[in-house]
């Protein structure tokens, strides 16, 4: 799998200065918007040509929500033929509220070309809005999305909230990408294993997907005390008692903290007061306070779900 962050690709029609950019007036805006929702209304798709085009992206930054709407429910409409403008706008608009609205456009098109550009928004962008619409934008399109947010978490210059966003992504596409998961489950990188064992409950839940079961099951024993603790977090949302509490008893004994904890959390999850002497024998034996106080927790929860 490639893992590469590969360039935006570069629309002939980009215009890098903000003096190029099409403005309209309060009343223009408002004119454009209420015939644009008159079409809506009839079923009918907005006009879409260029200048057609370039009005309505910049009526996304109109002040006024409604009309912000209008205008971006107007270009979902028009589809893949605005998608070259609304990237352009994303990327390089110098109003933040346009490139937030571009690229939550883009969400409406789910366009696979748009996919560089939603990438870049989301490494060079400087707005944690448009930073996030893009990712949105790229986890509805799907598994083809997979690769360029696998990119963000090993790329050195990414930060951590870029980092936790790629992660969403990725668990928003779930079983949409199982054969993508899978390789990145195996993954050289620490944190790619992550992302995806977290990604995998979909596969396993929906798809009832025996390899991505088996790749939890892996995860377990893996080197990295984030992808156990990861993968121990996992079995307690699926909700799984018979499979998942035989998996997470010897996890009590991991010898990573955060693992410990993340596994009485899971235990307690699944509602299974038969682990309870587990608990507490293992919490006789506990020597962190963070970890003892997190046990009590647990089996004082799993005592009342037993006396309900």
């Amino acid at each position: 799998m490639d893992y590469r962050v590969h360039p935006p690709v570069s629309h002939p029609s980009a215009q890098p200065n903000s003096s190029d950019q099409i403005q309209l007036s309060g009343e223009e805006a408002a004119q454009l918007a209420e015939g644009l929702k008159q079409q809506l209304r009839q079923g009918e798709i907005p006009a879409g040509d260029s200048d057609a085009i370039e009005k309505m992206v910049a009526g996304l930054g109109d002040k006024r929500g409604l009309l912000r709407l209008t205008f971006a429910e107007s270009l979902g409409a028009v589809g893949s033929a605005a998608v070259p403008s609304l990237c352009i706008a994303m990327r390089r608009h110098e109003n933040v509220t346009v490139r937030r609205a571009a690229a939550k456009t883009l969400t409406l098109i789910n366009d696979v070309k748009a996919l560089p550009d939603l990438l870049e928004a989301l490494l060079e962008d400087p707005d944690p809005v448009v930073q996030g619409s893009a990712v949105g934008a790229m986890a509805c399109i799907g598994a083809a999305s997979v690769d360029g947010l696998l990119d963000v978490l090993i790329n050195p210059k990414s930060s951590q909230m870029q980092i936790g966003l790629a992660s969403w992504g990725l668990s928003f596409v779930g079983a949409k990408a199982p054969e993508a998961l899978r390789k990145a489950a195996c993954s050289e990188h620490a944190q790619v294993r992550t992302a995806a064992i977290a990604a995998l409950g979909d596969q396993i839940q929906q798809l009832d997907d025996l390899d991505a079961r088996e790749l939890l099951q892996n995860a377990l024993k893996d080197p990295e005390e984030e992808v156990r603790a990861e993968a121990t977090t996992l079995l307690g949302k699926l909700h799984d008692t018979n499979w998942g509490a035989p998996l997470l008893l010897p996890m009590l004994r991991d010898q990573d903290a955060q693992v410990r904890k993340n596994a009485a959390l899971s235990l307690m999850k699944l509602r299974d007061p038969q682990v309870i002497s587990r608990l507490r024998t293992e919490l006789e034996q506990e020597q962190d306070s963070s970890v003892m106080t997190i046990f009590n927790l647990a089996i004082n929860q799993l005592s009342r779900d037993e006396n309900d």
